[in-house]
């Protein structure tokens, strides 16, 4: 008898304040170790929490694209259990009174469309850090972190693959940075996923679920999974029972293992937090909020394909994060979207292969709208052929000016003089008259050839186009 594979996920989505969610200190990356803790996020005695009203409004801008509910009324709960690196021995969080409550996100897996539930989204603050290994033989604290805003997405148990759960992810991870809540870095911890995963026979009750903590990387999800589904399998096929317990993925040995027990809500002792007041959520608050909602992904997506008539692939891929999409709509305004699929194919080959190949986001993109436009404004005019304008790319990408500049230091213009072709053409068909002679006598591959060759005599200037009329002409 088969397995069925139950999956949820719990996704911790750091918000894009300016400071922490319940005092001023800072929250900027990669400062030196407790430099941006202030005494409430040291819990010093008699130090009251101020909630920081932006994490609010980025709330529910996430639960209107979720269409989720609202929570009129929102209150903040002490989560109480020990850490080292939880000074106050709790976190305030929220149970009871989320700010958002049910929800859905629709992925598509294989061409395979299906909704997945989310439970709640509810406003937490994050702990600080242990740092093993800076001293010998001892671990530090850093409490930088303590008190960073996060919005804590929990799933329904929707999710039967590894594959459905990391597509869940990805479009929570691509939506949160559409709507500018989170900046989405999973390197630097922004967007942190815990999986939520049993395994049962079908038809019988939920399994007993282990929790894979923390992971970073949408591939790691993947396999964290997997190697987790065979684990658990092997168990019960074994005659084993499965421990509800919170793992952590070693990448390392593609192993899971085991962190510590996994408690349950009532061993947290939650209770509403007596320094906190109620929020109260009007619908004058809601329609605000709403009216400031960006274009979403899917709606994006869509326009691309009715408005610039572009494929459902390239139109995915050019929507595939905010700031990629926002490149491409400046790109095709400062062409007056002359071609929009040339500039599509330009965004999604030489231009995402060198952000790849550098390792840059496209907002650290050394070619600009304006220079990307010029460049393809001259292949446009026939000023370049595609294969020069790979090298005007490349030198734009490099530093050295405009599409113009590149051309008249280069002195890389198209040949597309008629003459000047023709006259390329008798050379080559004259120093190969046995690939001539192939040719007529039915070798039809051999035209490539001659193309290549007076490509290659010609710098790679010669106007392809005219290359192929005028070399037909001659051999027919």
């Amino acid at each position: 008898m088969s397995w069925e594979v139950v999956i949820g996920l719990e996704i911790h989505a750091q918000l894009t304040t300016q400071s922490k969610i319940f005092s001023g200190a800072s929250i900027a990356y990669g400062a030196e170790p407790n430099t941006q803790a202030c005494a409430i996020d040291l819990a010093m005695p008699g130090m009251l929490p101020v909630l920081n009203q932006a994490v609010i409004g980025k709330s529910i801008l996430l639960g209107l694209a979720l269409e989720a509910e609202i929570g009129r009324k929102s209150v903040f709960d002490r989560k109480n259990y020990f850490y080292p690196d939880l000074p106050k021995g709790y976190q305030t969080s929220q149970f009871n009174f989320p700010i958002v409550g049910k929800g859905r996100l629709e992925i598509e897996v294989d061409g395979v469309k299906k909704v997945i539930g989310v439970t709640r989204a509810h406003l937490e603050e994050d702990a600080g850090k242990s740092i093993h290994g800076a001293v010998t033989g001892q671990t530090g604290v850093d409490l930088n972190r303590a008190g960073t805003p996060l919005l804590e997405i929990v799933s329904d148990p929707d999710m039967s693959s590894a594959q459905e759960a990391v597509a869940y992810a990805k479009k929570m991870h691509e939506l949160v940075q559409y709507l500018g809540i989170c900046d989405g870095n999973m390197q630097e911890g922004s967007f942190r996923v815990d999986s939520n995963v049993s395994v049962r026979r079908p038809g019988e009750p939920l399994g007993t679920r282990a929790e894979l903590k923390n992971i970073n990387s949408f591939k790691f999800i993947e396999k964290a999974i997997e190697i987790e589904i065979e684990r658990q399998i092997d168990i019960l096929e074994s005659g084993g029972k499965v421990v509800q317990e919170t793992r952590l993925y070693d990448a390392e040995k593609n192993i899971t293992r085991s962190m510590r027990t996994k408690e349950e809500a009532n061993d947290y002792r939650y209770f509403p937090c007596p320094d906190l007041l109620p929020v109260m959520i009007t619908q004058a608050d809601i329609d605000a909020i709403r009216a400031t909602m960006p274009e979403l992904p899917a709606a994006k997506r869509d326009r691309f394909v009715s408005q610039f008539g572009l494929s459902e692939y390239d139109a995915t891929q050019l929507t595939s994060s905010r700031a990629m999409a926002e490149y491409f709509e400046n790109l095709l305004a400062k062409t007056d979207a002359k071609d929009p699929k040339l500039c599509a194919n330009w965004m999604l080959a030489g231009f995402s292969a060198a952000l790849n190949r550098d390792g840059l986001d496209v907002a650290q993109a050394p070619v600009s709208t304006e220079q990307f436009a010029g460049l393809i404004g001259r292949i446009l005019d026939n000023t370049l052929s595609g294969k020069i304008a790979k090298q005007v790319f490349d030198a734009m990408w490099a530093g050295e000016g405009s599409a113009d500049d590149i051309i008249e230091a280069k002195g890389l213009k198209q040949i597309t003089d008629s003459s000047a072709i023709e006259a390329l053409v008798d050379e080559v068909l004259a120093n190969n008259p046995n690939q001539v002679a192939a040719f007529k006598a039915g070798q039809e591959k051999m035209l490539g050839y001659f193309v290549g060759q007076i490509m290659k005599v010609s710098g790679g200037q010669a106007n392809p186009a005219q290359v192929n009329q005028i070399l037909l002409s001659k051999l027919s």
